[in-house]
């Protein structure tokens, strides 16, 4: 099932740092089957508020994607992104195409 790495930016500072992060994540992305699914973006708020932009990595399922964020590769890259910004980072999976939204009563019943 497909699993989602996805980082909430809420401040970045653009310099050389976060150059060097954008050059590099590409090439920590493809040995774990990653892309990018939403990557800078306008943000248009439907409720509430929101602070900053979201980016969205698409990984063939959560085991592919907790290797990537933990990869030699990727670890190696990391302290560019939070040294320049505030960001919250979540994994998650996805959902079968079959999937209803009341799917998630039999869940919270168990």
């Amino acid at each position: 099932m497909t699993a989602y790495a996805i980082a909430h930016m809420r401040e970045v500072t653009m310099g050389p740092g976060i150059v060097e992060y954008l050059e590099r994540i590409e090439q920590t992305l493809a040995p774990h089957g990653g892309q990018f699914a939403v990557h800078g973006a306008d943000v248009e708020a439907m409720e509430g508020v929101w602070p900053g932009t979201i980016v969205v990595i698409a990984f063939p399922d959560k085991q592919r994607a907790a290797a990537w964020y933990a990869s030699e590769a990727y670890q190696a890259i990391l302290p560019l992104r939070t040294e320049n910004a505030v960001a919250d980072v979540i994994i998650v999976d996805g959902v079968d195409a079959d999937h209803r939204a009341t799917d998630v009563l039999g869940a919270a019943a168990s």
